[in-house]
């Protein structure tokens, strides 16, 4: 997983911030947070939905029953930057509830049906929608 995550980085920066693979036809990020226990810098290419200036991204990762690792660390450390085509952007980031997060979330699903299928697989799990800002 960790190869194909620095290949998907490596590709979206040579090329504009366009992929191949799972990610191919995507809007796709590339998400810069930093641990919440280790102050480690990483960098996560994560699918979002255009929210006007601002990215709406999912916390997915696939359908699992926990949350990725790059929400938490959003929680703990929500001023960070954003990759999107050749541009870094500043951004805080912010958790989606009520009325926002249903109707980001259900137009995501609508565009993009595996969205609905990780909701089943995900053991009750609600997926939390993050609200990325320009800073």
């Amino acid at each position: 997983m960790k190869k194909m995550v620095e290949e998907t980085i490596e590709e979206f920066r040579a090329n504009d911030g366009v992929v191949g693979g799972m990610f191919e036809g995507a809007d796709l990020l590339l998400l810069h947070h930093v641990g919440a226990k280790t102050d480690t810098e990483r960098v996560s290419p994560v699918m979002f939905q255009a929210q006007g200036e601002n990215w709406a991204v999912f916390a997915s990762k696939g359908g699992a029953p926990t949350n990725p690792g790059w929400y938490h660390n959003l929680l703990a450390n929500p001023d960070t930057q954003i990759e999107v085509g050749t541009d870094i952007i500043n951004v805080t980031a912010r958790v989606a509830d009520g009325d926002e997060r249903t109707e980001i979330w259900e137009a995501q699903k609508a565009a993009h049906p595996q969205f609905a299928e990780y909701e089943k697989t995900s053991e009750g799990r609600e997926i939390p929608v993050v609200i990325l800002e320009r800073a």
